[in-house]
């Protein structure tokens, strides 16, 4: 609390950061080595990170490294778990076949064909993504479009298909991986206009990435104020995910066009659009530092409303206490607690996973140490394939102990707020490690 304030009375103190030449250095698997901090990382570190970075996406920025990062508490800090491949993201048998590739000086060839062939087997696209999320129109397949949810559809512009840093963790990382075939991407914005002509029940458009606060202003602009028109008075809702709070506050302070960005959510707003901004925090350090709470500052002055969403993962945020300061702050700062996910079962989900009754566990622990203004969240949540299912608890009926379930959200709409009960497993990390309780076949969902 003292360093928000003194922020505010004392902006000098920070002018400093306001100043920087821009933009700050990104650094990749090409040059690791020029980390100014990397020699806080031993040679089995850098190695190690390389490896893992042949398979799964690395990108991190010099922000991150200043401003973020603890490298006094390498490699448990949770940012850097959050921003730097580890060993334990890939099988060991994996790891190993990488790790002689690399080691043997092997062609490029060699390495990403192997890579090809991990990747495949990380579920690169979770939840029918690609074979149920993908909408038709005019019997044409619409590239950069999902729409699972009656209400919601999903835009991937393709200027917004990357990220000021990457997250470990992220369930769309085969977004970043230079495969044409498992990108999500749509430079052209008439499919989704004509797609949304013709969807009236649709109420809520999320543009998403990648993030899409990567793009110049003028680019959202031209994507977003379409939608002013009557034609799409259907369209109440425009949601816009985004991390760069996080990873480059600068985006919204000191950028060229920070002040123009800025102008395309007020506009929205003042002409009748609900604009959410759904940020990601995984750790309320986060939001500690000046330039996140400035940026948090000046988006909620145009009238946006920003909600907080994140999954629960492993060696990140897998602690109860951290999860309650976090929303504690965050309704401090005027962002709305949201969601808790499920870490999805993608990637490098055997490192980051939980088991459902411990995510439950530290959800209920977390909860009842915050007042009822955080407890506007909602979780945990598995993003399944038949849609949203909470964990609502554990008991005992009949003498058989179960999992107390909940569809906060489902590809039919009469599924939604059905509660249904499986049998209680320590082991179940997802939904389908899940069976029926009480004797029973099948979900309801199942069919």
């Amino acid at each position: 609390m003292s360093k928000i304030l003194s922020f505010y009375r004392k902006p000098e103190k920070y002018q400093y950061l306001f100043n920087r030449e821009q933009p700050f250095t990104v650094y990749g698997i090409s040059n690791l080595d020029k980390i100014p901090q990397i020699h806080y990382l031993s040679k089995e570190q850098q190695f190690s990170i390389k490896v893992v970075a042949n398979v799964l996406p690395f990108r991190v920025n010099q922000y991150v490294i200043d401003e973020l990062i603890d490298w006094t508490n390498i490699p448990n800090d949770p940012i850097f778990q959050l921003t730097f491949p580890q060993p334990g993201m890939l099988e060991e048998q994996d790891y190993n076949k990488m790790a002689d590739l690399i080691r043997n000086d092997a062609d490029k060839f060699q390495i990403r064909k192997l890579a090809g062939e991990i990747r495949q087997r990380l579920n690169p696209h979770p939840g029918g993504q690609q074979t149920l999320n993908v909408p038709t129109f005019n019997k044409q397949q619409l590239e950069g479009i999902q729409h699972k949810y009656r209400e919601t559809v999903l835009f991937f512009p393709g200027r917004g298909q990357t990220c000021h840093s990457y997250c470990t963790f992220c369930f769309r990382w085969a977004q970043f991986i230079g495969d044409k075939d498992l990108k999500f991407s749509s430079n052209e914005a008439s499919h989704l206009y004509h797609y949304l002509r013709s969807h009236k029940d649709v109420s809520d458009l999320l543009v998403t990435g990648g993030d899409p606060m990567i793009m110049k202003a003028r680019h959202l602009r031209d994507y977003l104020m379409p939608l002013l028109d009557k034609e799409f008075e259907h369209i109440q809702n425009i949601r816009i995910g985004t991390k760069s709070i996080t990873f480059w506050p600068y985006r919204f302070i000191t950028d060229e066009d920070a002040d123009d960005l800025l102008d395309v959510l007020r506009e929205l707003v003042q002409k009748g659009k609900h604009v959410a901004i759904m940020t990601h925090f995984n750790h309320w350090r986060e939001m500690e530092t000046p330039m996140a709470i400035e940026a948090i500052r000046r988006l909620r002055e145009t009238g946006a409303t920003l909600r907080s969403q994140s999954p629960l993962v492993k060696n990140i945020n897998d602690d109860p206490d951290i999860w309650a300061k976090m929303w504690r702050n965050q309704v401090r700062m005027g962002i709305i607690p949201y969601y808790m996910f499920i870490e999805r079962d993608t990637g490098a989900k055997n490192y980051f996973e939980l088991p459902l009754y411990r995510t439950w566990e530290i959800y209920r622990d977390a909860i009842k140490q915050v007042s009822g203004l955080s407890r506007t969240v909602r979780g945990p949540s598995m993003s399944a394939t038949p849609g949203k299912v909470e964990i609502q608890g554990t008991t005992e009926i009949n003498g058989e102990k179960v999992f107390v379930c909940r569809m906060i959200q489902g590809r039919n709409p009469e599924w939604v707020q059905r509660p249904f009960f499986a049998e209680y497993d320590e082991k179940a990390m997802w939904l389908d490690d899940l069976k029926p309780a009480f004797g029973e076949k099948k979900f309801f969902f199942e069919d």
